[in-house]
């Protein structure tokens, strides 16, 4: 069977920049990167740089044809955002690589407005997922409330002035009530989470029916799992010390119980997540971007056209 993506290594993916220029600097990544994230200009400049320039003549492409069919219908046409997915494991860095990518994005002329939804705040609260016994199953498909977030992509999509999602907390590790998140009118919507590339059980919709692209962030499981210990011991001298924070139970850890129970919380949760209804959406991206151990990207997989 002929593969449907095109391989390229590192080096050969980095000469795709052409003369698009670094609009970024330390400053800047400093503020977008996450926690023990390692990454640098070099890395922004090899593998965000083509990434950027892609996108921007996708995006241009489509503006165009919406002219087109406006011209064509002789009607007004509404403003209709450009949607990218970005999917991937727990602890394998989409959070960085979206806001990294939406500030890139941001600075091209024609289409500046560049907004970053993440999926978390379409979660069942703790209550409900109490109820239902999900607890230990948040970030599974079923502890989502998916008709939600299908009916968000849904208005963006249909050009509506003003779309609200629900916000999510990641020190109280719930819906933060009364909270909302509002995009107006943007040129250009990127939708992170886990769950972005996976079908649909409570609608008939898939949440990437409404991605005009959708990118995988890819890494050894062996990697990610020590990604995820290392952010563990991080958190438990910083975000789980803080009184209101869910996991502040964790803070008194010492340095073996604390590898201990990241491990276990891998083994039961995110690992089988990780296998069971993430790594099987990969294959469903427009573009599969490879980490190596040390975070760097060392492939990208290109879907053809």
């Amino acid at each position: 069977m002929p593969d449907r993506y095109i391989e390229f290594d590192r080096a050969g993916w980095a000469a795709l920049r052409a003369a698009t220029p670094l609009t970024l600097d330390d400053a800047d990544l400093d503020r977008l990167r996450g926690i023990n994230e390692r990454i640098d200009l070099d890395e922004v400049t090899a593998v965000y740089l083509p990434l950027s320039r892609l996108l921007n003549l996708y995006v241009s492409a489509v503006q165009d044809l919406h002219r087109v069919s406006a011209t064509f219908l002789g009607t007004f046409a509404p403003k209709v955002p450009y949607v990218i997915g970005v999917a991937g494991s727990v602890a394998v860095g989409k959070s960085t690589f979206s806001r990294i990518l939406q500030a890139l994005l941001s600075r091209w002329p024609d289409h500046p407005a560049v907004d970053l939804i993440t999926t978390d705040g379409f979660l069942h609260p703790n209550h409900v997922l109490a109820e239902r016994g999900l607890m230990d199953r948040k970030g599974f498909p079923e502890s989502y409330d998916t008709r939600a977030l299908v009916g968000f992509l849904r208005d963006v999509k249909s050009g509506r002035p003003e779309v609200s999602a629900p916000v999510y907390d990641h020190v109280t590790y719930d819906i933060v009530p009364d909270a909302a998140v509002t995009v107006r009118t943007p040129d250009i919507v990127i939708v992170e989470g886990i769950n972005v590339l996976q079908v649909g059980r409570d609608t008939t919709e898939y949440v990437s029916d409404y991605f005009d692209f959708s990118i995988y962030v890819d890494a050894d499981e062996d990697d990610i799992e020590e990604w995820y210990v290392e952010r563990f011991r991080t958190f438990r001298q910083s975000v789980f010390t803080r009184p209101d924070s869910y996991f502040s139970n964790y803070a008194d850890l010492d340095d073996a119980m604390a590898e201990q129970m990241a491990r276990s919380i891998w083994e039961r949760i995110n690992g089988v997540n990780l296998t069971e209804n993430i790594m099987p959406t990969r294959d469903r991206a427009s573009l599969v971007i490879h980490k190596g151990a040390d975070h760097r990207v060392t492939s990208v997989r290109l879907r053809k056209l």
